[in-house]
């Protein structure tokens, strides 16, 4: 009963010192004091901060195995203790780990407690004391006189020197890892391991290429951070042509066909990355060169058609072509002159003048006819020039008030073509083997 009391008395004074403790805090003014002073003050409580965070450790990891933080109202300890410190789940599921494992090793709870070392350095080192046992005291003395690196580097040269190489390897390739996420600015983070073997020389060439990119930037008289150069490095090593895996869907864009047009977007007109945020229409009309498009109409809540105007035959379209007009589907025929031979497939509105691969678009011609069309095609402007020059959306997408889209059917419900005035959009997505899930456009 007197060491109960005896406790009591005790976190009674801890917790009127640390009220005080932030009273005091909360009216200190560094402006008042010399460097000097204000350094000795930096030091004492860096001590005390690491004491503090050591105490509400050992505090916290009592309270969860006493059930304490189910009456606080969280069934999840981890959710709990990460609430109490403002961390992360996974930052406070590990220093509840490091709790529980502080009565074997005494050594380093003395330390922690006493502000001596933080949080971090002792998961550090009673991680290396359970793998190569011997190694806390040594270690504890190095966290006194450096900081957290020291500690890592150390702990990580005693693990590599001290573990068989060939199982060294395969623990090094089973923890190989690659994972990203957005953060707050909606930037596109990631964080991975890689082998010695693969991840070495994968980051001397960032580093290089990286160097290269500084030192031309500095000559063009451009001030940037050398990360901001190994970013750029590692997006130019990791696609070097610019090009992208034919089929594959590496970025998607979505933009409003009145933003397009217009060179920004009001409210309510979207133009995203799927994944990545809001971004300027300028920058979606730069990353859609030469890209695939696809055409979504819709009324406002549901999609009304779907358009992808890339200029290849999806083997959906060639079929439809190939059995003949409805209802007949009496075979291909050229349109001109009905030959049934040395047949060809023809835009009719041509891809020079943003015509789409759609069936109302295509038609079978023979090799005279076709070239003869060619011809007309060109005298009329229709293969270059003005026309061609504009600002490209693909597929030349029209609204009620303009021609009509290409290869458009009307929308039943409304007597002028498109349902809504707002509604096409164009997006961004793989190469024109994508599309071949798309269904054919009704004749």
């Amino acid at each position: 009963m007197v060491m109960a009391s005896d406790g009591t008395a005790n976190g009674a004074r801890v917790l009127e010192a640390a009220k005080a403790l932030r009273a005091e805090l909360a009216a200190f003014e560094p402006g008042l004091l010399r460097g000097v002073d204000c350094a000795h003050v930096a030091d004492e409580l860096s001590v005390t901060e690491k004491a503090c965070a050591a105490a509400r450790l050992v505090a916290g990891a009592r309270a969860v195995e006493d059930g304490a933080h189910k009456e606080a109202g969280f069934a999840d300890p981890v959710a709990w203790m990460a609430r109490q410190g403002g961390t992360t789940s996974s930052q406070a599921r590990q220093a509840l780990q490091l709790a529980r494992s502080l009565d074997a090793h005494p050594e380093t709870k003395d330390a922690l407690l006493s502000g001596a070392v933080s949080v971090l350095q002792a998961q550090e080192i009673t991680k290396a004391q359970s793998e190569l046992e011997g190694s806390e005291h040594d270690l504890l003395e190095l966290a006194r006189q450096g900081d957290l690196t020291r500690v890592r580097d150390e702990v990580r040269e005693r693990r590599l020197n001290g573990t068989p190489v060939d199982d060294l390897h395969r623990r090094q390739v089973a923890a190989r890892r690659f994972r990203h996420w957005r953060d707050g600015l909606g930037m596109i983070c990631f964080e991975g391991a890689l082998p010695p073997e693969t991840g070495i020389p994968f980051v001397n060439r960032i580093e290089r290429r990286a160097a290269r990119l500084h030192r031309d930037a500095k000559r063009r008289g451009v001030d940037e951070r050398f990360e901001a150069n190994a970013a750029d490095a590692l997006v130019e090593l990791s696609i070097p042509d610019g090009s992208f895996p034919k089929g594959a869907t590496d970025l998607v864009i979505v933009c409003d066909l009145y933003a397009w047009r217009r060179g920004h977007a009001h409210e309510s007109e979207p133009c995203h990355l799927i994944g990545g945020g809001p971004i300027p229409v300028g920058l979606a009309k730069e990353l859609a060169e030469d890209a695939f498009v696809k055409v979504v109409l819709h009324d406002g809540k549901d999609v009304q058609r779907v358009l992808h105007p890339g200029r290849k035959l999806t083997a959906h379209l060639r079929t439809a072509l190939d059995v003949g007009p409805v209802p007949a589907f009496s075979g291909r025929e050229c349109i001109d002159c009905t030959r049934r031979y040395g047949l060809e497939y023809d835009h009719d509105d041509p891809v020079a003048n943003q015509g789409p691969t759609s069936y109302a678009n295509m038609k079978s011609r023979c090799h005279s006819c076709h070239a003869e069309k060619t011809e007309r095609d060109r005298r009329a402007g229709l293969l270059g020039g003005r026309t061609a020059r504009r600002a490209k959306l693909p597929g030349r997408t029209r609204v009620p008030g303009r021609a009509k889209l290409p290869g458009q059917t009307r929308v039943p419900g409304r007597a002028g073509g498109v349902r809504s005035t707002k509604t096409a959009k164009a997006t961004k997505g793989a190469g024109p083997t994508a599309s071949r899930d798309c269904e054919v456009d009704p004749p």
